[in-house]
């Protein structure tokens, strides 16, 4: 039996101990939703406030080599993984994910983003208490911004 999208994220934020972790329903329908979601070079910027530019390679490949700049200028190099409903972005300090799957004429969303490190965790628990639910749910009335807009 295979697991759906949603619910493999959400194994994997258990996993990773992950200080944001956001799953809702939203009243739009799925290919709505996962437009935003998927057309990361152009929607990412929008869904995460520090950063300035997701630059990913066009293709139709499911493994992606990507560049995330941020508005303070770091850059950082994630492998992306890229298939309808699902999408885990990883670096070698974070790690980042969204699924969708269609649900009563909506569309259940999660979002999760996390430290790799083992040493970065409490520093990830520690603000993931403190901003993990503000933030998680701040990105996910974004992408239903955004997907109401298409």
């Amino acid at each position: 039996m295979s697991t759906d999208p949603v619910r493999r994220l959400r194994v994997l934020a258990a996993g990773l101990h992950a200080g944001m972790y956001r799953e809702e329903r939203i009243p739009l329908p799925y290919e709505q939703v996962w437009a935003v979601a998927a057309d990361l070079s152009a929607e990412l910027p929008h869904l995460v406030p520090f950063l300035d530019a997701f630059h990913v390679p066009a293709g139709d490949a499911d493994r992606k080599q990507a560049r995330a700049v941020a508005r303070s200028g770091l850059r950082e190099d994630f492998e992306v993984r890229l298939s309808p409903g699902w999408c885990l972005m990883q670096s070698r300090l974070i790690v980042g994910g969204m699924a969708a799957v269609p649900e009563d004429g909506g569309t259940r969303f999660a979002v999760l983003g996390a430290t790799r490190p083992t040493a970065l965790r409490p520093v990830q628990w520690f603000y993931g208490r403190l901003l993990g639910d503000r933030r998680g749910r701040a990105f996910v009335g974004r992408v239903t911004e955004r997907a109401r807009l298409r």
